[in-house]
């Protein structure tokens, strides 16, 4: 049975991933004038625009992907709420143009917003949908996919002193696509992932549809925490649990050399890093040789150096080496290295060219692989929601 379903996923992923189905440029007039009657033309860039390009480019990161030849949309639709979101789903729909959603732009393949193939598609770009609603009491937030880690992290520590929330450590990245992936940071060994704190979620399905978590159902909620962004609809917002920081937390950077016991170290860290205290993490940067150990102690110097001293002596870590500040003012020094790095630089959504790859399907998504797929055939049977590597629908045969 277990062989029977896999061979039906992967005819899934070879059909879709070979045959392309093309609208006629009429298809896309009349894509482009349904939206003319539920989107302002002014959340909509087409080529012609003169803002199109600037809109376009605003936050991609991989420059091989943005090259006369990359395949470019259609438009962008750039959403100021809910109704702008189906309207562009529904009018995708009804003209046959596919829809791709981008919230920050760490997107290394440029998945979000182009195309391998010579299709006709649309980008329903997020970032316009970046608001953050604070409940202190409560110790939650309502957080929109469009907003930045940076821009939650601010928001949240100026709002509730003494809570946080567990993500990246880039602050440019968009929370649409960082919390879809699963959201790993600094301090996932005490709270887990991004994707562990989501509470609640608002989407707009595949028909238009917007459903919060009762109406999505288990398994379409289960699937968006850490399924990947842009495969089973588009989540607009998310309903987070915060979490307990002290006043003051310990940062340390301390590098290596080869020369200095840069392997050891790392080869110590592997090993110990799982058994240390749940407030302290370690991540290892490895690169042109040097080692660069970054340290997260939520807590003060003394405590840190102690648990340090008696469990990884290696490293050599003194008092000198650390730095106590605030936990908002950590998500800023853990990239800046400077403690005068004012913490509005969080605010800041401009973002770099470089490149990096990854690995997908079972590779990445383990024994959960069939799941996701088995879900996407349930909520987008028709696979509208598509990309070079998302996940394809599993249809049940009954």
């Amino acid at each position: 049975m277990a062989v029977s379903t896999r061979m039906a996923l992967l005819i899934a992923v070879c059909f879709l991933g070979c045959y392309v189905f093309v609208p006629s440029l009429a298809a896309s007039g009349d894509f482009l004038q349904c939206l003319s009657s539920s989107i302002p033309s002014e959340r909509v860039f087409t080529p012609d625009s003169p803002s199109f390009t600037s809109v376009l480019v605003s936050s991609i990161r991989n420059p091989k992907f943005f090259t006369p030849t990359t395949v470019r949309p259609l438009c962008i639709v750039t959403p100021t709420n809910a109704s702008h979101v189906q309207a562009a789903v529904l009018c995708g729909r009804r003209h046959d143009v596919r829809v791709r959603v981008r919230s920050g732009g760490h997107d290394y393949e440029g998945l979000s917003y182009r195309s391998e193939r010579p299709e006709v598609f649309a980008v329903v770009d997020l970032a316009n949908l970046r608001s953050v609603r604070v409940d202190r009491g409560a110790a939650t937030a309502w957080v929109d996919s469009g907003a930045t880690v940076g821009e939650l992290y601010y928001a949240v520590a100026k709002a509730a002193p003494g809570l946080a929330f567990p993500a990246g450590v880039c602050s440019t990245m968009g929370l649409g696509g960082h919390i879809s992936g699963g959201g790993m940071g600094m301090m996932m060994r005490k709270y887990g992932l991004s994707v562990d704190n989501v509470l609640d979620a608002t989407l707009v399905d595949a028909n238009g549809r917007l459903l919060d978590k009762e109406a999505m159902g288990s398994d379409l909620f289960w699937a968006i925490r850490g399924g990947g962004g842009g495969n089973f609809g588009v989540v607009l917002s998310w309903k987070i649990r915060l979490v307990p920081v002290p006043p003051t937390v310990t940062f340390s950077n301390i590098q290596k050399t080869v020369d200095q016991g840069a392997a050891s170290a790392v080869t110590k860290w592997q090993t110990l890093a799982p058994a240390l205290p749940e407030d302290l993490s370690i991540r290892v940067i490895v690169q042109n040789q040097h080692a660069l150990f970054q340290t997260l102690y939520l807590g003060g110097c003394s405590a840190l150096v102690r648990a340090m001293s008696s469990q990884f002596p290696e490293l050599g870590m003194t008092r000198a080496d650390c730095r106590e500040m605030s936990w908002l003012q950590s998500t800023v020094y853990i990239n800046s290295g400077d403690t005068k790095t004012p913490v509005e630089t969080l605010l800041n959504r401009t973002t770099s060219l470089s490149t990096f790859t990854k690995v997908w399907g079972e590779s990445y998504f383990g024994g959960n692989f069939e799941r996701l797929a088995i879900t996407k055939g349930k909520v987008d049977a028709g696979d509208y929601f598509r990309n070079e590597q998302s996940v394809p629908p599993l249809l049940s045969r009954k």
